[in-house]
C-alpha cells in the first residue's frame, strides 16, 4: 500500500495533506524518514510513525462462525491455561473475541468478531435474539414440565423469559429436546432443564437467530457471508 494512502486510511490527514507530510520529512517508516511519495508499506510488518507516535490503520471488521467442540472455554485467555476457542482460530490475523459464551461442556455454534456494536446487538437481552439448542436429557418431560419451561422458571430468584421447548425423540427414559431461549444467563439451558427434573446429558447450540450451524464440522470455522452479516446487523 502506498504510504500516503495508508496515512489517509489511518485518519492522519487527507491523501493530499499526507503527501505534504511525507515531502516535509515528518513521516518515518521503521525508524527512517521517508520523503518519496511512491514509497510503499506493509501495514502488518512496517512500523509507521508521525511525530514519534505509531500510526495504525483501523482494523477491518471480521465475522466468523465456529463449531465449538466440548472441552474449549469461551474466552480470549484462560488463567488456568485451558484450551480456548481462539486456539481453533489461530490463523486469523485480526484480534477477535467470542460473541457471548458457551460452557466448556457445551458444543456448537459460536460467533467471533471484532465488531463491538454487533456483539452488543446479539448479546443484550432487550434485543431478544433467539438461540436454539439440541439437548439430550435424562428423563422425559411431561406436559406440566413443558408448560413450566415455556412460561418461565425461577433461577437465582428471577424468572426466566418465555422459552420454546419441543420433544424431538425419546429412548430408554431419555429425551432429545429442541430448546430456544432469548436470554444468556450462566448455564441457563442446563439449569432450566434441571429445574424441571430432566438434567442435561449433552448440549449443542445449532442457531443464533437465522444463523445456522448446518453441516460445519466440529472444530472448524468459516467467515460469515455478506447476507448473514447484513441479517445480524438488522436485528
Amino acid at each position: 500500500m502506498r504510504l500516503q494512502k495508508f496515512l489517509a486510511h489511518a485518519g492522519i490527514a487527507s491523501r493530499r495533506k499526507s503527501e505534504e507530510l511525507i515531502l516535509q520529512g515528518q513521516i518515518k517508516v521503521n525508524g527512517s524518514i521517508v520523503t518519496e511519495l511512491g514509497s510503499k508499506v506493509n501495514p502488518k510488518e512496517d512500523v509507521v510513525t508521525y511525530k514519534d507516535r505509531i500510526v495504525s490503520k483501523p482494523e477491518d471488521k471480521v465475522y466468523y462462525m465456529l463449531n465449538k467442540p466440548v472441552g474449549y472455554v469461551t474466552t480470549v485467555k484462560d488463567e488456568k491455561d485451558r484450551k480456548t476457542v481462539l486456539d481453533l482460530l489461530s490463523s486469523v490475523e485480526e484480534r477477535i473475541y467470542p460473541v457471548g459464551r458457551l460452557d466448556a461442556d457445551t458444543s456448537g455454534l459460536l460467533l467471533l468478531t471484532n465488531d463491538g456494536d454487533l456483539t452488543y446487538l446479539i448479546t443484550h437481552p432487550k434485543h431478544e435474539v433467539e438461540k436454539t439448542y439440541i439437548a439430550q436429557v435424562d428423563g422425559v418431560p411431561g406436559n406440566k414440565q413443558l408448560r413450566q419451561f415455556r412460561e418461565g422458571l425461577i433461577i437465582d430468584n428471577r424468572k426466566t423469559s418465555r422459552a420454546k421447548i419441543k420433544i424431538l425423540s425419546t429412548s430408554k427414559n431419555k429425551a432429545t429436546l429442541s430448546i430456544t431461549i432469548t436470554e444468556g444467563r450462566n448455564r441457563q439451558v442446563r439449569r432450566m432443564c434441571a429445574a424441571i427434573g430432566t438434567p442435561v446429558l449433552k448440549l449443542k447450540r445449532i442457531s443464533i437467530g437465522n444463523i445456522k450451524l448446518n453441516n460445519l464440522e466440529k472444530g472448524q470455522y468459516r467467515e460469515l457471508t455478506k447476507s448473514e452479516i447484513h441479517y445480524l446487523k438488522s436485528l
